[in-house]
């Protein structure tokens, strides 16, 4: 499975903007970008799964700036409650009446950061405002900023004292991805621009909040044919009767291929999807959604081998 998209140019002017100032801090990782861009329009979240110091915060708080979005930081600790993710209410003599004090995820840009480190209470304390825009605190409801884009985190190389994200949390991020190491070449380059100071300290933002809500708002007006729609289906159905899938896509996955596409195909200049939008996106949006049974699993078969298998075997609609 081809795993670059070679259609990044020509891109929207207004995303390449971003691109370009997020590039400033981030070198070498314009995929990575771009799909965090794309997650972000399509108003969905991001699981980075990566081992430390390959630039995961420096991207979220890159794109942060870059959009004059407020950034919150949450550090995932075995001992963090609920509370301390969505803030709590407490009582004012004064006024004689609760107050509610916001937690950080009321924030435009959330980084959830080592996220597999808390216990399962506290990583469904972020279930509701991933999928809903909205919290409940002492049965209150808060809506949250908008745009809301969380970047979770996780180290693949840990596992002592750490909690795995269960199914339902792991679907309601869009994608998954994972940053890198950087080339010889791209990590000499990281030398010479911290030599002389943090990039991230002189970065200005590129676009407002409120073009952010434009743009998401274009996303949603992006064409997708029937002929696309139907071979998301045939993919996502092919998952679900396949011998070596114990679990196969849900219709949330669906869904955010389809959301996931038009943020793509918007992003690349385009107002219709097209079938490779769909196939660049699948090892990204698909891949976590997916449980390899046990005996599989066992051989080595991955998520992505089942998914390349089944894009090979299903015909690609033709305009």
């Amino acid at each position: 499975m081809n795993n670059r998209y070679e259609t990044f140019h020509p891109m929207n002017p207004m995303i390449e903007k971003i691109v370009d100032n997020i590039e400033k801090v981030i070198i070498g990782k314009r995929q990575e970008v771009v799909l965090s861009l794309v997650a972000l329009l399509a108003q969905g979240h991001v699981l980075l799964e990566d081992v430390p110091g390959v630039g995961k915060t420096m991207m979220v708080r890159a794109i942060a700036k870059s959009i004059n979005a407020t950034f919150k930081r949450i550090q995932f600790t075995p001992d963090l409650m609920p509370s301390d993710v969505t803030g709590i209410s407490i009582y004012n003599p004064k006024k004689l009446h609760f107050e509610y004090r916001p937690g950080p995820i009321m924030a435009n840009i959330v980084l959830a950061d080592e996220i597999n480190r808390t216990s399962p209470k506290t990583q469904s304390a972020l279930l509701e405002g991933l999928e809903e825009g909205s919290i409940t605190v002492d049965g209150t409801t808060m809506i949250l900023p908008k745009p809301f884009f969380v970047m979770a985190t996780q180290n693949p190389i840990e596992y002592e004292g750490t909690y795995p994200l269960p199914e339902a949390q792991l679907d309601r991020f869009l994608l998954k991805m994972r940053m890198g190491y950087p080339t010889q070449n791209e990590e000499i380059g990281l030398l010479e621009r911290l030599a002389v100071g943090h990039p991230l300290e002189q970065l200005q933002s590129v676009i407002s909040i409120e073009e952010v809500i434009e743009l998401q708002k274009h996303v949603q007006k992006v064409y997708v044919d029937l002929t696309i729609k139907k071979y998301i289906i045939e993919i996502v159905n092919r998952t679900r009767g396949h011998s070596d899938v114990y679990l196969g896509v849900s219709p949330r996955g669906s869904i955010a291929i389809m959301k996931a596409s038009q943020a793509l195909a918007f992003m690349s200049g385009r107002d219709y999807v097209i079938p490779d939008d769909v196939k660049f996106l699948i090892p990204f949006v698909l891949a976590h959604r997916i449980i390899v049974n046990s005996e599989s699993r066992y051989k080595g078969k991955s998520a992505l081998e089942i998914l390349n298998e089944i894009i090979n075997h299903v015909q690609v609609p033709v305009s």
